[in-house]
């Protein structure tokens, strides 16, 4: 079988858990604290759900779509507005960038996985 989806969503739950757990560290904005603790919360929820995908892809397949989605709503947005012109911090595109890649590794994963006949 195939290792590539496996080892593309667990290693993606660990760069995701390296990366969110910090933000808990830094100091909250001035406005919208409950919005950011909210992200990184939700982010982090996720970084489970890759763990569990990378488990068994064949048993999870059908949740590699939402694993798709979910590295597309925040990196596709934040580039967008550094396209228009919008005041996106570097490190901020960065880590959009590096979520619209681990995007496109979910999409080719999910697409390498056989259906798993019932």
């Amino acid at each position: 079988m195939d290792k590539f989806p496996a080892r593309m969503f667990r290693w993606a739950a660990i760069y995701g858990v390296i990366v969110l757990v910090p933000l808990y560290l830094t100091p909250l904005p001035k406005a919208g604290a409950e919005v950011f603790l909210g992200f990184v919360g939700l982010a982090l929820v996720f970084q489970g759900l890759f763990w569990t995908i990378g488990s068994d892809p064949l048993k999870y397949r059908p949740l590699m779509p939402y694993a798709v989605a979910e590295k597309l709503v925040f990196g596709l947005p934040t580039l967008l507005l550094l396209a228009r012109g919008y005041p996106v911090p570097l490190p901020v595109a960065v880590f959009a960038g590096i979520d619209l890649l681990l995007g496109l590794g979910f999409y080719l994963a999910w697409r390498r996985t056989p259906v798993l006949l019932s």
